[in-house]
């Protein structure tokens, strides 16, 4: 790998070598390296781009990296990457991808992941989205996550996109079995004239089953931003739903919280607050010694932590 892959690599996923235990490294449309483990096996698809994750039954405090990396002006691919965790499982699966664009050749990566999880099983998925380089082209990522939680498992997504992607759709589809939860916490920057929607729904199938879907987000300049979080409560449940954001400059974001309750049973709540940085917080900071550029600065890096 290059320098500039080894830093897009260090930005999504915090490798600075080849990690211990499983992983799937992909550069520039082809696997660089690729490792199971007794537990936990990554196999290429028999057809199309990507791989297969199964997870044994009763592996627990392990992880997997199958990070993506794209420094080639003009790529465009599409992957799809399986996983399948089985029962009284407790693992960590960390992804993200990271486009370099030096020239007008925009590039783009969209992958599709799809979870499949058994019963009495936790599972935390990291992604994180990076763009670098001073290239016209655009970098596009569009990702989708498609999630079945089984009986008494928990999922939870941490997913962030600070910097550097010009277009992006998030789409997330979740079903929960009985007893099944979600936690998804969403962290969003654009700047210049970026672009990025996303959108959530999650059915809440199973008795007892609940969702809490966070988003915080900052739009500067003249950028664009689409929150839709649909939450449907098909039998006893709880789901909530916020979107907390702050617009610098001439921004627009846009906030569709839904809320469907079809079962008596069903506690369903949405919150939505969009505003800019009140002028008090950064008077206070500059009182400290801070510019007030540097203020906004402070403060928007606290809220997306």
């Amino acid at each position: 790998m290059d320098t500039i892959q080894k830093e897009l690599l260090e930005a999504v996923s915090g490798l600075h070598e080849i990690p211990v235990g499983a992983y799937n490294i992909r550069t520039n449309g082809k696997t660089e390296a690729r490792n199971s483990t007794e537990h936990i096996e990554i196999l290429p698809r028999e057809s199309g781009d990507g791989i297969i994750i199964k997870i044994k039954p009763g592996t627990k405090n392990e992880s997997v990296h199958i990070p993506v990396v794209l420094s080639q002006a003009g790529l465009k691919e599409t992957v799809y990457n399986d996983f399948y965790i089985g029962d009284d499982c407790d693992v960590t699966i960390i992804a993200g991808c990271g486009i370099h664009c030096g020239t007008d050749d925009g590039s783009q990566h969209d992958g599709i992941h799809s979870f499949f999880i058994g019963k009495n099983s936790r599972v935390k998925y990291v992604e994180k989205h990076y763009g670098t380089g001073d290239g016209k082209g655009q970098r596009i990522m569009n990702p989708e996550t498609i999630i079945e939680v089984g009986e008494n498992s928990y999922m939870e997504m941490d997913t962030a996109q600070i910097k550097g992607v010009d277009s992006t759709i998030r789409k997330t589809t979740a079903k929960l079995a009985d007893h099944a939860s979600i936690k998804v916490m969403e962290r969003l920057m654009t700047h210049g004239i970026q672009k990025a929607e996303s959108r959530f729904i999650v059915d809440m199938n199973g008795e007892d089953s609940g969702a809490n879907i966070i988003s915080r987000s900052v739009a500067r300049d003249d950028s664009y931003q689409l929150f839709q979080s649909v939450l449907n409560g098909n039998a006893k449940c709880s789901g909530h739903t916020e979107c907390d954001a702050i617009i610098v400059g001439n921004a627009k974001i846009s906030s569709i919280p839904e809320i469907t309750a079809n079962n008596s049973d069903a506690a369903l709540i949405h919150e939505a607050a969009i505003g800019k940085i009140a002028g008090e917080q950064i008077i206070k900071l500059m009182t400290l010694g801070l510019t007030e550029e540097e203020a906004e600065e402070q403060i928007i890096s606290g809220f997306l932590k």
